[in-house]
Parts: C-alpha cells; structure tokens; sequence
C-alpha cells in the first residue's frame, strides 16, 4: 500500500494524482486507518491471517464483491459513481483486496486534504466508523475484495453534508482524533 496525499487535478479518478508528498505512517495512526500487507498465495493460507483480524474486531459476516463490468453488469458505472462519492460509515469498514486494486481516499483532519491510498493484492485495511473517505477503481479496472462485516453484510454511505457532520458516529471519530492529539477542523 501506498499513501501520498492527492494532487489537485480533477481529472480521472483511475488516474494515481500523486502529489509527491508521502503520507508518514503516524498520520494514519493517528487518522486511525489500520492496514496490513497479507499476501495471497496459492495454498489459501492468507484466510487463517484475515480470520485472526476479523477475530480480533469481532467480525462475524463477510462476502466477496467483485468490482468490474463482468462482475457488476449494468450496475457497473452507477456502482462507481456511487463508492466515489464523498461519505462515511456508522461501522469500521474492512476490506482485502485479494486481486486487482483501487484507491481509498480519506480526508485528512484538520486540513481537510484527501489523502489517497493505493491498495493493491495483499493489502488489508480498517477505516474508523465517521471517517469520510471514498473509493475508486485504479487503471485496471478490476478488484475482487473480500468484505467483512460485525453483522449481516450491508453497505450503508452516509454523505458528506450538515446531517453527517452531526452524525454521532462523526462526532465520535473527531472525539477519538482529539484524544490522538489530532486539531479538528471547525
């Protein structure tokens, strides 16, 4: 996994939008964005690693979800637009990603900047419940990931906006980046 902050072009989000600036481990700490590098190998020994993890968190549910036009269909580009679109979780949203990648951009505190994550076969991340952020396909095109839930499996986007910043979820998240030692923005 790579972690930069973004550049200011808004132009494809495939695209890698590397600022040049890398994003020091701390920040993440801090942010609460948990990650592992676990790799996929032939044998499946990489799901008794990912069932530790999911142990530990309490993770009971999980599924897999192909992200690519033969996996989505017609709901493809919708499906897109939609994980793209700046929002949070009243839950910690995991994700494996066993083949392909794609991006998970979180928003950094106070700054507000978009931190952007490139995650790729292997890597394993938890971000907190009330962190906005968002995700996109990179420039294959293709990502199956395994998804894993505390209850039944539900993808539930809160987006950005008065209501979510009143979110107690949201309120909580800030709560935690100030016991961090991380300024919140107003």
């Amino acid at each position: 996994m790579r972690a930069y902050y973004m550049d200011e072009d808004p132009s494809d989000q495939r695209l890698p939008h590397d600022s040049g600036v890398a994003v020091p481990e701390e920040i993440l700490d801090k942010l609460g964005v948990l990650r592992w590098y676990i790799p996929v190998d032939a044998e499946g020994k990489w799901e008794s690693q990912v069932d530790v993890i999911a142990d530990e968190r309490s993770y009971r549910n999980r599924d897999i979800v192909f992200v690519t036009k033969e996996g989505m269909g017609d709901q493809f580009e919708a499906n897109l637009k939609k994980f793209y679109h700046e929002h949070m979780h009243e839950d910690e949203e995991i994700r494996y990603i066993i083949e392909g990648g794609g991006y998970f951009d979180v928003r950094e505190s106070p700054t507000d900047s978009w931190i952007r994550l490139h995650l790729g076969s292997g890597d394993m991340i938890v971000l907190p419940a009330g962190i906005y952020h968002r995700f996109g396909l990179d420039t294959n095109m293709r990502s199956r990931t395994m998804r894993l839930f505390k209850d039944e499996p539900k993808w539930i986007a809160h987006y950005r906006g008065e209501h979510t910043d009143t979110n107690p979820f949201r309120i909580d998240y800030l709560k935690n980046l100030q016991s961090n030692g991380v300024a919140v923005g107003a």
